[in-house]
C-alpha cells in the first residue's frame, strides 16, 4: 500500500508547473475579457463617484387608510430596485427608512437622471374608452366653438395615429385637425396597434355630442356630478390638471387631461377596459421600417388579450369620439387613437415622437409593474464625490502602510520565503481587481468605501495563509527533514488549517451580507470574494511555486537568506531509517506454560 502512495506523491511533486500554467491562463483570460468589455476599472459607488440621494414619502390615498404598511413598502422597494437595475444603473441603493419613507441613492453616471425621473413614478396604466373630449381653454382666453366647456365633445381627429406621431390632414378638407395624441413626461405617444383607417368619421367636424348610435357601455351617459366636474374642468390650469382623475376606481367613469403639441385637452372617460397589469412584456424598439422611430411594444396576457379584443370590437362600432381608446398613465391621457376594427392577437404598440430614453423609461415601468403606493419627493440631495475621495485616499494610504508593514515583517522573518508571499499577494491583488472590474457590468457591482475596507482586511487573511504553510514547512525542517519532503509533508496539515480558517471568514462574510443592507453589503461581498481568491491562490500558486523553488540549491541547501536555514531553525540531526535489532525469543518452558 505504501508504494502507490509514494508514486502519487512523486507525480504530484514533479508537475507543479501545471497549476502555475492554469492560474496564468485564468489571469490572462480574465484580463483579456476586461479589456474586451471596455470596463478596465471597477465601477464606483455613490460615495466615491457622487450622485443623487432622493427621499420618497408614501402618501395616503382617500379610501385606503391602511395602504401604507410594511408589505406594500417592501413591494415598492423591490419594484424600484428592478426599475433602476433595468436601466443598468450601478450601485443604486433603495431601502426603507421608518414607516413611510424610502431612500434612493443613485450614483452619477449612465442613466442616473433617467432613473431619478421614473423611480418614484407610480406607473398605473389603464385603457379607458373616451366618452367626451374637448380642448382646454387657458384662463383669460375666449373659448372657441369647439372648446366651449359644454358637455359636448370635440371631434375625433381626421387622421389615424401616424407612426411618427405627427398629425396629417385627411382627405376631407372639412375635417377638424384637433390633435389626437397626448403627452406625458415620457413624451407624446400614439398607439399604432389601434390604428384606424384614414377615412374620417362623418362627425369629424365641429363640436359633437354623443351619437345616438353610440349605444352600449362606451356611450353610457355619465351621472350629473361627473358631468358637472367635466364641464368645470380646465386642463390649462395646472392645479386642476394635477387633481383630475385622482383616486378614480377602475370600475367608475372619470375625468382626465392630456397634452398634444402643447395643447391640453380634457376627457370624460368610461370604466377601465383593460388594466396595465395585464401586460406580460413591454419592450422599447427602434422601427427601421417606418418613420415611427422609437416605440414601445406590449404583449398582453391571455386574459388581457381577450379583454383587448372585446373592447376594441365594441369601440369599432361607435362614432367619434366614442370610438377612441384612451391610454391613461398615472391619471394622464398618454394617447387616444380611434378604432375601426377589433384588434386581436394580444399585442399593441405605443409610438410617437419618442427618443430612446423616453421609450426605454416607459417600457421599463410597464415591464416591472406599478407601485402599490403613491410617493412624493420629500427631498433631493446632490452628493459630491469630494468627501468620499478624501476618505478613499486616507483608506488607501492606511492600506499601503499596512501592506508595507506586512512586507517588512515577511522579509525580516522569512527572508527568501518572503518572495513567494509577495508574489502571491500580487497575484491575489490582480485577480481581485480584474474580477471587480468584470462584476460591474455583469451584476452591477460597484466599489464603495466599505468594499475598499473589505479588500484591505483581506490582505491580513491572505498573508495568514502563507504564514501557516511556511511555519509547517519550517517545523518539518526542525524535525530533521530535508526541504523537498518537508514541503510535501507540511502541505496536508497546512491545507486543513487554511481551509478551516478561510471557511470561517467566508461564513462570517456570507452572514453579514444576508443580514445587512446598503453599503455594509459591499464590505461583506468584497471580504467573501477575496477569501475565495485566497484559497485559489494558495492552492494554484503558492504551493506549486514553493515546490519548484525547493529544487533550487539556494533553498534546498538551506542558505542563511533563504529563511530555511536548518541551523537557524534549530533543526535536529537528519532523520535516517535504521533497523532495530530484534531481541531473541526465549524458549518457553512447557511446565510454566
Amino acid at each position: 500500500m505504501a508504494a502507490p502512495k509514494k508514486g502519487r506523491n512523486a507525480s504530484a511533486q514533479s508537475k507543479p508547473g501545471r497549476s502555475l500554467v492554469l492560474i496564468l491562463i485564468a489571469i490572462v483570460a480574465l484580463t483579456g475579457g476586461m479589456f474586451a468589455s471596455g470596463h478596465t476599472t471597477p465601477r464606483l459607488g455613490i460615495d466615491l463617484a457622487g450622485g443623487t440621494s432622493i427621499t420618497l414619502t408614501a402618501v395616503n390615498e382617500p379610501g385606503q387608510p391602511n395602504a401604507i404598511n410594511k408589505t406594500n413598502m417592501d413591494t415598492a422597494v423591490d419594484i424600484m430596485e428592478r426599475r433602476v437595475n433595468g436601466l443598468g444603473v450601478s450601485e443604486a441603493e433603495v431601502q426603507t427608512q421608518g414607516d413611510r419613507n424610502i431612500i434612493v441613492n443613485i450614483p452619477k453616471g449612465t442613466n442616473s437622471e433617467q432613473a431619478r425621473e421614473q423611480v418614484g413614478t407610480t406607473a398605473k396604466l389603464f385603457f379607458r374608452p373616451v366618452l367626451q373630449r374637448e380642448a382646454a381653454v387657458p384662463e383669460g382666453e375666449k373659448p372657441s366653438p369647439s372648446a366651449s366647456g359644454s358637455p359636448s365633445s370635440s371631434p375625433s381627429p381626421s387622421t389615424s395615429p401616424s407612426a411618427s406621431g405627427n398629425d396629417e390632414k385627411a382627405t376631407d378638407p372639412s375635417a377638424d385637425t384637433t390633435p389626437s395624441s397626448s403627452a406625458t413626461t415620457q413624451g407624446r405617444a400614439v398607439t399604432d396597434a389601434l390604428k384606424a383607417d384614414e377615412t374620417p368619421s362623418p362627425s369629424a367636424s365641429g363640436t359633437t355630442s354623443p351619437s345616438p348610435s353610440a349605444s352600449g357601455d362606451q356611450a353610457a351617459t355619465p351621472d350629473s356630478k361627473l358631468q358637472a366636474a367635466y364641464t368645470a374642468l380646465n386642463c390649462a390650469d395646472e392645479k386642476q390638471r394635477n387633481e383630475a382623475g385622482q383616486n378614480a376606481k377602475p370600475g367608475d367613469s372619470t375625468v382626465a387631461c392630456g397634452q398634444d403639441q402643447g395643447v391640453w385637452s380634457k376627457f370624460l372617460l368610461g370604466p377601465v377596459g383593460v388594466d396595465g397589469t395585464e401586460i406580460d412584456k413591454a419592450e422599447a424598439i427602434f422601427d427601421t421600417q417606418s418613420a415611427a422611430g422609437w416605440k414601445v411594444v406590449m404583449d398582453f396576457s391571455s386574459k388581457g388579450a381577450g379583454k383587448f379584443a372585446d373592447i376594441t370590437g365594441k369601440l369599432a362600432t361607435q362614432t367619434s369620439p366614442q370610438n377612441e381608446f384612451a391610454i391613461v398613465l398615472d391619471d394622464e391621457v398618454v394617447s387616444h387613437p380611434y378604432v375601426s376594427t377589433a384588434i386581436t392577437g394580444g399585442n399593441a404598440e405605443i409610438s410617437g415622437n419618442f427618443n430612446q430614453t423616453d421609450a426605454e423609461s416607459l417600457s421599463n415601468m410597464l415591464s416591472y409593474g406599478a407601485l402599490p403606493l403613491t410617493f412624493k419627493e420629500s427631498s433631493v440631495t446632490t452628493v459630491t464625490a469630494a468627501l468620499g475621495t478624501e476618505q478613499l485616499e486616507a483608506g488607501l494610504i492606511a492600506g499601503a502602510i499596512g501592506l508595507a508593514l506586512v512586507v517588512i515583517y515577511l522579509v525580516a522573518y522569512y527572508r527568501g520565503l518572503s518572495l513567494i508571499a509577495i508574489a502571491s499577494l500580487l497575484i491575489s491583488a490582480a485577480l481581485t481587481y480584474v474580477i471587480m472590474s468584470l462584476l460591474g457590468p455583469a451584476i452591477g457591482f460597484a466599489l464603495n468605501l466599505p468594499a475598499v475596507c473589505g479588500a484591505i482586511v483581506a490582505i491580513g487573511i491572505t498573508a495568514d495563509s502563507f504564514i501557516v504553510y511556511f511555519e509547517r514547512v519550517r517545523d518539518e525542517i526542525r524535525e530533521g527533514r530535508s526541504l523537498r519532503p518537508a514541503v510535501e509533508r507540511a502541505w496536508p496539515r497546512a491545507r486543513r488549517t487554511i481551509l478551516v480558517s478561510d471557511f470561517v471568514s467566508f461564513l462570517a462574510a456570507a452572514v453579514l451580507f444576508v443580514v445587512t443592507v446598503g453599503k455594509v453589503q459591499g464590505f461583506a461581498f468584497t471580504l467573501g470574494l477575496t477569501t475565495l481568491l485566497d484559497v485559489v491562490v494558495v492552492f494554484l500558486f503558492t504551493k506549486p511555486l514553493l515546490t519548484l523553488l525547493a529544487r533550487k540549491k539556494f533553498f534546498a541547501n538551506g542558505h542563511k537568506w533563504s529563511g530555511l536555514d536548518p541551523k537557524r531553525l534549530g533543526a535536529k540531526p537528519p532523520l535516517r531509517r535504521t533497523r532495530r535489532p530484534v531481541a531473541p525469543v526465549a524458549p518457553v518452558d512447557p511446565k510454566e506454560a
